[in-house]
C-alpha cells in the first residue's frame, strides 16, 4: 500500500479540494464493493483510497501530513502518538473530530450517498454481504399455474420458494437477505434463484401463449362435434366444424399463462388427423370406391 494519499488518488500536491473530491469519486465508481462483488483486490483499493480521501479532504489533517507530523493513518510522526487515538474521542469539541470531508456526499442520490453518511458517523467500513446464485428446475405446469415449493442451499436450512404464475425458463427469484453475511455489520446479500422449466410432453411455451398439437379422428374430422381436449388448468370440450383438416387452429382465448401485468394468454390448438392403428377393412373399402378422391390433389402448387 503507497503512503502518500496524494499517488493513492492521483492528484498533484497542490490539488485543489475539487481536484481531490473529482478524483476520488472517479476510482469510487470503480471500485465500490457494490459494483464488484467477491473482488477483494477491489475492495481492498476502496479502503485504501477511501482513506486518503478522509485525510486530504479535511484541511487542518491535510496540513499536518504536508508538514510531516503525521502519516496517511493519521499517526504522530516525532512524538509517536497516534492520531486515532484522539479521533476516537466523542464530541463535537473534538479538533480531530470532523465528518466535512464526506459532506459533499451528502446529497448525492448515487450509491455513494449511503456510504459517505456511514463514513461521517463511523471509521469502520461496512458493506452489503454478496449474492449467492442458484438453480433449480421446475416442471412446466408448476411454472404456467406457480407453486410453492423448497429448496434446500448447500450450506443451509430448506427455504420455502414461492414460484409465480407465469413464470418463465431462465427467470432468477430473489430471497432477500438469504445471501453471504455483511461486512462490519452491514446487511446479507441475497440468494438468487435461476429457474429452469422442464420442456412438457406436448405443450409449447410461446410468450404467454401455449401452443399444441390435437390428435383427432378422420370421422370426428369429417363429421365434427365435440371433443375433449386438455389445458393447463383442466380439460375442456371443444366443438369441431365439420371437414375440420389437419392444421386447422383453433384459439381458447384465456387459458394460457398468467401475464406479469395482468390478463392471461390463449391458448392455440392445431388439430392432427390420425388414422386407427389397426387397418380397418371397411374404410379401405370406402376410400376403394370413394372416386371423388381421385380428383383431389393437395399437393398442388408444391412444384415437381
Amino acid at each position: 500500500m503507497s503512503r502518500d494519499p496524494y499517488e493513492l488518488l492521483g492528484v498533484k500536491k497542490d490539488a485543489t479540494q475539487k481536484d481531490i473530491q473529482s478524483a476520488f469519486r472517479k476510482l469510487a465508481k470503480k471500485l465500490h464493493p457494490d459494483l464488484n462483488p467477491g473482488d477483494k483486490k477491489a475492495e481492498d483499493r476502496f479502503k485504501e483510497i477511501s482513506a486518503a480521501y478522509e485525510l486530504l479532504s479535511d484541511e487542518e489533517k491535510r496540513g499536518r501530513f504536508d508538514r510531516g507530523e503525521i502519516d496517511m493513518t493519521g499517526a504522530e510522526q516525532a512524538q509517536r502518538h497516534y492520531y486515532r487515538d484522539y479521533a476516537s474521542t466523542a464530541g463535537a469539541d473534538n479538533p480531530y473530530h470532523n465528518s466535512a470531508g464526506f459532506a459533499d456526499f451528502g446529497d448525492s442520490d448515487d450509491i455513494f450517498s449511503s456510504f459517505f453518511s456511514r463514513r461521517a458517523r463511523s471509521s469502520e467500513f461496512r458493506a452489503q454481504g454478496q449474492d449467492r446464485h442458484y438453480a433449480m428446475e421446475v416442471d412446466f405446469l408448476d411454472a404456467v399455474n406457480g407453486t410453492k415449493t423448497q429448496i434446500r442451499l448447500p450450506d443451509g436450512p430448506a427455504l420455502d420458494l414461492q414460484i409465480p404464475p407465469g413464470t418463465r425458463d431462465g427467470q432468477t427469484l430473489r430471497l432477500r437477505g438469504k445471501g453471504e453475511p455483511g461486512i462490519g455489520g452491514g446487511p446479507s446479500g441475497d440468494a438468487l434463484v435461476e429457474i429452469r422449466v422442464r420442456p412438457h410432453r406436448f405443450y409449447i411455451r410461446d410468450g404467454d401463449d401455449i401452443r399444441f398439437d390435437l390428435p383427432i379422428t378422420l370421422r370426428e374430422a369429417v363429421l365434427g362435434g365435440k371433443v375433449r381436449a386438455p389445458t393447463p388448468s383442466g380439460p375442456v370440450n371443444l366443438t369441431l366444424p365439420p371437414h375440420s383438416n389437419t392444421g386447422k387452429l383453433l384459439r381458447l382465448k384465456g387459458k394460457g399463462i398468467p401475464k406479469k401485468g395482468g390478463g392471461v394468454g390463449d391458448i392455440y390448438i392445431s388439430l392432427k388427423i390420425v388414422l386407427p392403428d389397426a387397418p380397418d377393412q371397411k374404410l379401405t373399402d370406402f376410400m376403394t370406391g370413394w372416386t371423388a378422391g381421385d380428383t383431389q390433389d393437395p399437393r398442388k402448387g408444391m412444384g415437381e
